[in-house]
């Protein structure tokens, strides 16, 4: 792996919301973390307890939504190529296995489907948005 390639991937480890990047090349391992983002993501291991005199909602109060999470970190984009309209927005229906958007790392592309059917509550994201593995994208209800 040359400098010029280990000089950019840690320039995007470095912009990004990444706390670890792991990428092989032929015999050579490089391993990059960000330190800012590994300390954000500590735990607190010990929470004290507060009185609520607060009513947890009931389940039939709430409507029923899931969230479409980024299975990889990297660029999000709305539509299949530039200017065309985007996948899904707010407020319409989508099917199960239907394409939500498009996650670009490293010149790679996945695409995010539906994993369930419902309507389009909200989209999390602009177009061009860095995502983080694990970032909430859509949400259906």
């Amino acid at each position: 792996m040359d400098l010029q390639k280990i000089k950019t991937l840690l320039d995007f480890v470095g912009r990004s919301r990444v706390s670890e990047l792991t990428v092989s090349d032929a015999d050579t391992t490089v391993v990059i973390r960000n330190p800012a983002r590994v300390a954000n993501l500590e735990i607190p291991t010990t929470m004290q307890a507060m009185p609520s005199t607060v009513e947890p909602p009931r389940l039939d109060d709430q409507p029923q939504t899931q969230l479409v999470r980024a299975s990889t970190s990297g660029i999000v984009h709305q539509s299949n190529s530039p200017g065309s309209a985007p996948m899904v927005a707010a407020g319409e229906p989508v099917e199960v296995g239907q394409a939500l958007c498009i996650v670009e790392a490293m010149k790679v592309f996945t695409t995010i489907s539906a994993p369930f059917g419902g309507i389009v509550k909200r989209v999390f994201f602009e177009d061009g948005q860095e995502v983080a593995f694990g970032d909430p994208l859509v949400e259906i209800g």
